[in-house]
């Protein structure tokens, strides 16, 4: 029986962190209903590929490359046009998730062991 696992320890750190970080983006996009027709796919999709990331799928790495993309361009135009502190804020953490996710230490790690 394979085991699931919603953080997989044996990753390198930034894989680790991305994933935390895809959680966390998920809460705190249910917890902010103001958005909630945008948000609800893209909670979803954030929670899925960090699980995916967790158990070592392709389909969860790239996956949470395009969610946390869509996420940051979101986070980017509420900037643009409203730039209050708390979407400054979102949109570094969401800079920080695409930037572990593209990092060479995730990347190669994803080829060699991904499946």
């Amino acid at each position: 029986m394979e085991s699931r696992q919603w953080l997989n320890r044996s990753q390198p750190q930034t894989l680790q962190i991305a994933v935390m970080l895809l959680y966390i983006n998920a809460i705190t996009m249910l917890i902010g209903v103001a958005y909630l027709p945008v948000a609800l796919p893209l909670l979803v999709v954030q929670a899925a590929s960090g699980f995916g990331i967790a158990n070592e799928r392709k389909w969860g790495y790239y996956l949470g490359i395009a969610a946390a993309s869509l996420v940051m361009l979101y986070a980017l135009l509420l900037v643009v046009f409203s730039p209050a502190f708390a979407y400054i804020m979102q949109l570094a953490f969401d800079v920080a998730v695409v930037a572990l996710l593209v990092h060479p230490m995730s990347r190669s790690y994803q080829k060699i062991w991904f499946h």
